[in-house]
C-alpha cells in the first residue's frame, strides 16, 4: 500500500518531530499535553500545504495515546500503539473528521453536538477535527459558542482553517490559536533532497531549489511537484531531471532569458527583445507568470540598486546574480517604478483583451519606448544647456517650437501608461461607400438609447437605460461607469453599432466616477417626484377626499395621439 502512496501522503509527518517549519507550535503544543494543560479548543490557521490536517491528527494522537495510561505501552514511529495507529487509519470510531464545506448548516452542527454529550468509547478524549471551518454559516457558528466554551470533560476541538478572517470574534475568543507559517526555501530544499535520495530519484540541486520556490512555503505542494517530477525521470532511469526539465514541466520561464529580454529593452533593442519574447512564448509561457517574473526581476534590480551587491540568495543563481549586477548599470529607480507600473497595469489588461500574446508584444513595445522617452529627454535637456545663448536670442516662432517637443514628450510619457480612461480627440474613421450612406448622427445620450430601440438591439438598450451610468457625452466619445450586471460584451457591441450607424469610430472609456445615475435611476427619481408634488395638489386631495382608502402609486401622463 505504501508503495503506490503518492509522496504527499506516504511522507506524511507521524510525530511533532517530522513537522518542518513549525517547530515553536510543535513545543509548545507537546509541553501543553505533558502538563495536562490543554485547551477545550485549538484553532489551525495557515495557507494552504503547511500541515494543519496533519498537525491535528497529530493533537489527536498525542491526547489518546495508549502510553500516557500505561508507561509498559510502546508507541514510536516504528511501531504505534493501537490508537495511534487507527488514528493514522482515520478509522479511529472517538476521532471524527468532519468537512466545513460539507457540514454548513446548523441542523450538522445540532447533530454533533448531541453526539458530543456521549462518552468515548474507547480513547481518553473524543475529538472533533472540523477542517475547513470557515465554511460553516453564521448559525452553525452560534450553535457551536456553548459547547467550545464549556464541553464536556473528555470532548476537545479542533479547527482548522486557511481563512481566519471569515470566522467570528466570538469563536476565535474561544480557542487557542496557532498560525502555521510559510517554511522557508532552505528548508524546504533539504527535506525534498531527503525525500528524492529515499526515493532513489535523480535530480539536481538546481531542480529542487526552483520546485521550493515555486511552492511558496507550502510543503504539499513541493511534495507533489517533485512527485511529478521524478516520476517523469522513472520512465528514462539513467537521466538527471534538470532546472530546465522542472521550467518545462510547469510552464516556466528562464529567469536568464527574462533578464536578457531586460537588457534588450534597457539598451532600446525592440526587435531583440521580441524576439527573446517569442521564444519564450513557444516554450509555452503563461502571460501572467511571465509578468509576474518581470516584477520579481525588477525587484531584483531594484535591490541591486539600493542594497548593494546580491549575496547568500538561494533564489538567485550566481550567473543571474552576475547578470543582474552587469545591467543594473543602464537603469535607475525611475525607470524601475515606471516599469513596475505598466506591468501590474498589463497583468490587469490581461483580463479584458483576450489575445495574451498579442497584450505581452505590445507590453514589451511600450517598456523600450519608456526608456527611450527618457533618453530622447536627457538629448533634450543637453541641448538646451548647450545652446543657452542662443535660446536667449531666438525668434517667436522658435520658442513655440521648443515649447511643443516639451509638451509633446510630456504627452508621450503620459500616453504609455495611460489606463482604460483614454483621452482621444480624435476618433479614426473607417468610412465604407455601404456605411456611409446610412450614416447617422448621434449627438445625445438619448438619441444612442433611442436608435438602438429603432434597430431593435433590445439588449444594448437594456444595458444603456439600467446598466450604463453616463459620466460625459461628446461626438466620437463616450465616458461611462456602470453596474455589476452589465452585459461583459457590451463595449465590444457598442463599438461595434456605433461604427455601423455613424460611420465612426468612437472611444467608449471607463470611469469610477460614483455618483453617476442611469437613465432607468433618473426616471424614477423624476417620476418619483412628479408624484410627491401631485399628492400634494388640490386634485390629489379630493380623490382623497372621495376615496379614503385610496393610493396614489402611478400617474401617467396623456397621449393625445
Amino acid at each position: 500500500m505504501t508503495k503506490n502512496k503518492i509522496l504527499a501522503l506516504k511522507y506524511r509527518p507521524q510525530e511533532f518531530k517530522d513537522l518542518i517549519g513549525q517547530e515553536v507550535m510543535s513545543q509548545t503544543i507537546t509541553n501543553a499535553i505533558k502538563l495536562g494543560k490543554t485547551p477545550n479548543a485549538y484553532l489551525l490557521t495557515g495557507i494552504r500545504g503547511v500541515g494543519k490536517t496533519t498537525t491535528a491528527r497529530l493533537i489527536a494522537k498525542a491526547l489518546n495515546c495508549q502510553k500516557n495510561s500505561d508507561e509498559k505501552i510502546k508507541c514510536s514511529s516504528e511501531k504505534f500503539c493501537p490508537t495511534c495507529e487507527e488514528i493514522i487509519n482515520s478509522n479511529h470510531i472517538d476521532v471524527l473528521e468532519v468537512n466545513g464545506s460539507d457540514k454548513t448548516g446548523i441542523d450538522d452542527v445540532r447533530e454533533l453536538i448531541e453526539n458530543s454529550k456521549y462518552s468515548p468509547t474507547s480513547a481518553k478524549y473524543k475529538i472533533y477535527i472540523i477542517d475547513e471551518v470557515h465554511m460553516l454559516s453564521k448559525q452553525a457558528f452560534n450553535g457551536l459558542l456553548k459547547t467550545l466554551e464549556e464541553p464536556p470533560p473528555s470532548l476537545k476541538f479542533i479547527l482548522a482553517t486557511t481563512e481566519v478572517r471569515k470566522i467570528p470574534v466570538t469563536i476565535l475568543s474561544r480557542c487557542q490559536r496557532f498560525d502555521l507559517k510559510r517554511v522557508s526555501v532552505d528548508k524546504l530544499c533539504n527535506h525534498l533532497k531527503n525525500i528524492s535520495v529515499k526515493e532513489n530519484g535523480k535530480i539536481s540541486d538546481d531542480a529542487i531549489r526552483l520546485i521550493s520556490r515555486t511552492s511558496e512555503g507550502s510543503v504539499r505542494d513541493a511534495i507533489s511537484l517533485l512527485d511529478r517530477a521524478l516520476i517523469s525521470q522513472s520512465i528514462s532511469e539513467n537521466n538527471l531531471i534538470e532546472e530546465t526539465d522542472v521550467r518545462e514541466m510547469l510552464g516556466l520561464a528562464d529567469r536568464s532569458k527574462i533578464i536578457s529580454l531586460f537588457k534588450e529593452v534597457l539598451n532600446g533593442n525592440e526587435k531583440e527583445a521580441l524576439k527573446y519574447l517569442r521564444e519564450l512564448i513557444n516554450d509555452g509561457i503563461d502571460a501572467k507568470i511571465f509578468l509576474n517574473d518581470i516584477l520579481e526581476v525588477l525587484y531584483l534590480f531594484s535591490r541591486r540598486i539600493n542594497l548593494g551587491p546580491i549575496e547568500k540568495d538561494m533564489t538567485i543563481s550566481e550567473a543571474e546574480v552576475k547578470m543582474v549586477d552587469e545591467y543594473s548599470k543602464n537603469i535607475d529607480m525611475q525607470d524601475i517604478g515606471l516599469f513596475w507600473q505598466l506591468t501590474i497595469k498589463t497583468i490587469d489588461d490581461l483580463r479584458i483583451v483576450g489575445n495574451e500574446n498579442l497584450t505581452l508584444e505590445m507590453y514589451i513595445m511600450q517598456l523600450v519606448h519608456l526608456k527611450n522617452i527618457e533618453t530622447k529627454k536627457e538629448i533634450y535637456d543637453h541641448n538646451i544647456e548647450n545652446n543657452s545663448n542662443l535660446k536667449q536670442k531666438s525668434l517667436v516662432g522658435e520658442n513655440i517650437k521648443e515649447e511643443n517637443l516639451e509638451t509633446n514628450l510630456s504627452t508621450q510619457v503620459k500616453n504609455q501608461l495611460k489606463n482604460t480612461d483614454q483621452i482621444k480627440k480624435n476618433p479614426i474613421k473607417n468610412l465604407s461607400p455601404e456605411i456611409s450612406k446610412t450614416k447617422i448622427e448621434i449627438t445625445s445620450f438619448q438619441g444612442l438609447i433611442d436608435q438602438a430601440n429603432k434597430e431593435k438591439e433590445v439588449e444594448l438598450k437594456f444595458d444603456l437605460e439600467r446598466n450604463v451610468k453616463l459620466v460625459s457625452f461628446n461626438r466620437g466619445k463616450i465616458d461611462i461607469s456602470f453596474n455589476e450586471k452589465l452585459n461583459q460584451n457590451f463595449i465590444k457591441n457598442l463599438t461595434e453599432k456605433l461604427l455601423l450607424w455613424t460611420g465612426e469610430r468612437w472611444i467608449i472609456s471607463l470611469s469610477k466616477n460614483n455618483d453617476a445615475k442611469s437613465v432607468y435611476e433618473q426616471n424614477m427619481e423624476k417620476k418619483s417626484s412628479k408624484l410627491e408634488e401631485f399628492k400634494k395638489s388640490d386634485l390629489a386631495l379630493q380623490i382623497k377626499e372621495a376615496f379614503p382608502d385610496a393610493r396614489i402609486v402611478d400617474i401617467q401622463e396623456e397621449n393625445n395621439d
